[in-house]
């Protein structure tokens, strides 16, 4: 019996990984054929392997992903919590908070300020409910003494892409700026949101195959057509993200091999009022899956544009850091002030962004839903707080 392939360095993985991870954007209705397509592949080849690695594990997931950014106020979250309960405070954030996602113990070279923030978050709560309310009651949970929301203004660059990163130069980056993303919420109808549960549920082994949406639509109770016809218009309104293949960012595959080791946030200081000049120049880079105008606040030295790089040379990591500042130099941008904060443990998961989700989940834990008592926002506010609610700036 033939023995599939299931590593990433396998020649014919690598060149479907290098499309899957990112580069199929937005509602396809084949998306498996459009893998095929862009990595001159049989699409029966394609389906194979990647029904081969989900079962290795060597591909964590396979989904639909959403622009949650127009879905959900969201933001990224600092923690400062004691050592002692650092550990049970990410095991929380990780297995009973549904609307955080990426969790991530950080750190840096340098002793700063923002050091004693080590617990890093991303946390999306749903249209009409309370961030500050939900991060007073995750502190409380995991002992944090302070925390800090940092949502994203503008974002610059958006994508993972792994395997198509390998080898790649420092200073690597296009000829044109980084998007200008916005971040505004998007009002849906109940059609809509029955649609999007349905397209983001992670594929089970069986659903990798030729019409994957045709149970989907079954569902939710839509014929196929009327269902690619609601898939369409969601993504025409920019809240579907990519069709996405996700590896093990920093763990060994059950093949031994290690996509990532090192998982890096930039920060950078730049002038008020440069923050999307600067950002767009930062996003013209290709090592960076994330980036982002953030305001750190007087905790992280007042930084204004962040970033995300990985890679399995700590060396390397840091010469795409030292390209781009000097790309920033010679763009003519001052930067006033950078960092690096780097990832530890971490574990990645989708954040929950249904409003009847967190409706449900608020009544199990005991968090109030009631209406926003007089000078509590739903919005995210910007400060450290403690949490109690009171702003430590």
């Amino acid at each position: 019996m033939e023995v599939i392939p299931t590593a990433t360095s396998d020649p014919i993985n690598a060149r479907i990984l290098a499309v899957s991870e990112d580069r199929i954007a937005g509602f396809v209705e084949e998306p498996f054929a459009a893998i095929a397509a862009a990595a001159d592949l049989p699409e029966n080849v394609v389906i194979e392997r990647l029904r081969a690695m989900l079962v290795a594990g060597v591909i964590r997931r396979i989904r639909q992903t959403l622009m949650a950014t127009n879905l959900a106020p969201g933001a990224l979250v600092a923690w400062r919590v004691p050592a002692e309960k650092l550990d049970s405070a990410f095991s929380y954030m990780v297995k009973d908070d549904p609307f955080s996602g990426h969790v991530v113990i950080r750190s840096t070279d340098v002793e700063t300020q923002g050091s004693v923030y080590r617990l890093w978050t991303t946390l999306k709560v749903p249209q009409g409910f309370s961030m500050t309310r939900h991060c007073d009651f995750l502190a409380r949970q995991v002992g944090a003494t302070a925390y800090r929301i940092m949502p994203a203004k503008n974002l610059f660059a958006l994508g993972v892409g792994h395997v198509r990163r390998r080898g790649m130069e420092p200073g690597s980056r296009s000829e044109e700026p980084g998007r200008v993303l916005e971040t505004n919420i998007v009002e849906l109808s109940p059609l809509d949101w029955r649609v999007l549960t349905a397209l983001k549920r992670e594929f089970t082994v069986d659903e990798v195959a030729r019409a994957p949406w045709r149970r989907r639509a079954a569902e939710v109770g839509l014929t196929l057509d009327e269902f690619v016809r609601a898939a369409r218009s969601l993504s025409e309104r920019e809240v579907i993200g990519r069709f996405s293949t996700f590896l093990e960012h920093v763990k060994p595959s059950a093949t031994g091999e290690r996509v990532t080791r090192y998982n890096a946030l930039f920060h950078w200081r730049v002038p008020p009022g440069q923050e999307i000049e600067a950002g767009k120049e930062v996003g013209r880079h290709h090592i960076l899956t994330h980036a982002y105008w953030r305001e750190g606040g007087p905790e992280f030295a007042n930084v204004n544009v962040m970033a995300v790089a990985h890679g399995t040379d700590k060396d390397l990591v840091l010469a795409h850091k030292a390209a781009i500042d000097a790309h920033l130099d010679e763009a003519g941008i001052p930067v006033l002030y950078t960092n690096v904060f780097w990832g530890g443990r971490s574990e990645i998961k989708p954040s929950e962004i249904s409003p009847v989700e967190y409706a449900q989940w608020a009544e199990r834990v005991g968090l109030s839903t009631a209406p926003y008592g007089l000078g509590e926002s739903v919005n995210p506010v910007e400060g450290v707080r403690s949490p109690a609610g009171s702003s430590l700036d």
